[in-house]
């Protein structure tokens, strides 16, 4: 007998959960600045956001078909695709993984990093791993990775109220550096400017289109809402709220601090020195407060790595339910969490922080197989629409927008290629990124190949799982 999801979250619980796009923004923005200018940053944030609020309109309705489905647009898209060709949604789905998991320890990095240098500068001892130097910020990464597991492994309504308390902060951070310069006259627009040069239109076109691979890294990912849609007490209301006001809040905030630190600083000071902006525009603003900006900013990073590993642990886990990949991730602990799954994402991510610690091509190799999984899924939304037109739809699109889900997909794949072939334009990596990149998605048809091929085949029927997803108490 299969256990009922419990549906516990409001869709005030799936926003805190999405904290983590407008809190990513710190990781990025000051490169980003120094490169292009605020101007353009704000302006292709505005256009990436639109972008993906739009998208989150499909995500609602495919959410509303697949109640039960708690690994979110991944799986829908393997619902529209298995008819075709079922491999689709082990690459998919693991895509869409990757893009959530392997970004902690991109985050445990640079964590490590901001409290080392303000609390323990002297700090600068390492050893070697055989591939890399391990240091106490990586240490400090992978502590800081253990405790987000256990948090989530013991209730995500705990990692939500942790996430509404934490981004709190964060958010206060992104007031103060917006609201105190123009109260006290530090804001000049003149500082703002528009750095998108090229040597030629398809030149300039490539740089927007790799730029806005780079955006979409930190605002598609407000769709990571609709994950919790078995969860919500009202999943027809809820859903859309949830995606609608995270989407939005995405926007603002990018646009408010992008245009912030520009009028406050100057675009020509950050490029400077991308790395001490935001000290720079604390100590402009409310004097030296180095400390405070540290634990704000070492707090929305944990909000960051929290919802990374609610939402990648549901994606592993509902991977493995459908049969895509090994079926040791088809497992909930005895609170109805897939701790197992997260615990995989920290095994993971210690060994990149251990063996790799290349920022750089986790990003890069996580975003190409997002994008891969977004592109898939809104095609999905089109096969699903053609398929299956008298499923119920609680949430439902109007038909004549159903061409522009194809036509969004065409969007994203012009982003991902042209990324994938110019790397070096947003400064993303070369070569080496580009294997890395494509190995994962491989590494997914190895995964789904040997469950079908060698697991499925030589296994006794197995008694049905609790198709539950626990929220604690």
């Amino acid at each position: 007998m299969t256990t009922p999801i419990p549906h516990t979250l409001t869709w005030r619980d799936g926003f805190a959960l999405t904290l983590v796009i407008p809190m990513g923004i710190f990781a990025t923005l000051g490169p980003l600045i120094g490169s292009v200018g605020s101007g353009t940053v704000a302006a292709l944030y505005v256009a990436c956001g639109v972008l993906a609020m739009i998208q989150n309109f499909f995500h609602a309705e495919m959410a509303s078909m697949f109640p039960d489905k708690a690994g979110g647009i991944p799986l829908y898209a393997h619902e529209a695709w298995k008819k075709y060709l079922p491999a689709i949604g082990a690459v998919v789905t693991f895509g869409y993984w990757a893009g959530w998991a392997f970004s902690n320890a991109v985050y445990a990095l640079l964590m490590g990093q901001l409290i080392q240098g303000e609390f323990f500068p002297d700090a600068t001892w390492s050893f070697s791993t055989g591939t890399s130097q391990l240091g106490l910020p990586g240490l400090i990464g992978i502590a800081t990775l253990i405790v987000v597991w256990l948090l989530n492994a013991y209730g995500v309504r705990q990692t939500a109220l942790m996430n509404k308390i934490l981004g709190s902060l964060a958010v206060l951070l992104i007031v103060i550096l917006v609201v105190l310069p123009v109260l006290q006259g530090n804001f000049h627009s003149s500082g703002i400017t528009w750095g998108l040069t090229s040597d030629g239109p398809w030149h300039g076109w490539r740089l927007v289109f790799a730029f806005l691979f780079v955006f979409a890294w930190t605002t598609y990912g407000t769709e990571a809402a609709a994950v919790f849609t078995p969860e919500y007490r009202n999943p027809r209301k809820d859903t859309p709220k949830a995606l609608l006001s995270s989407g939005a809040f995405t926007v603002v905030m990018a646009v408010a601090l992008t245009l912030g630190l520009g009028g406050t600083l100057g675009d020509k000071l950050i490029a400077e020195d991308p790395g001490s902006m935001y000290v720079q525009a604390f100590a402009k603003v409310i004097g030296p407060a180095s400390a405070v900006i540290t634990i704000l900013l070492a707090a929305a990073l944990f909000v960051i790595m929290n919802s990374c590993t609610a939402v990648a642990g549901r994606a592993l886990y509902a991977l493995a339910k459908d049969d895509m990949t090994v079926k040791q991730f088809n497992h909930l602990n005895e609170r109805g969490l897939p701790a197992r799954a997260m615990f995989a994402d920290l095994v993971l991510n210690v060994i990149m922080i251990v063996f790799v610690g290349n920022t750089l091509g986790i990003i890069f190799a996580s975003n190409i197989g997002y994008l891969v999984a977004t592109v898939m899924v809104l095609i999905g939304f089109v096969l699903l629409r053609k398929d299956r037109p008298d499923w119920p739809r609680p949430i439902r699109v109007p038909g004549v927008l159903v061409p522009l889900a194809a036509l969004l997909a065409l969007v994203n794949a012009v982003f991902l290629g042209v990324a994938f072939l110019f790397p070096g334009d947003a400064g993303y990596g070369g070569v080496a990124e580009q294997i890395i990149g494509v190995g994962v998605l491989l590494a997914s048809l190895a995964l789904y190949a040997y469950r079908r091929y060698v697991q499925d085949r030589h296994a006794a029927p197995a008694t049905p799982l609790p198709d539950r997803i626990e929220t604690g108490q």
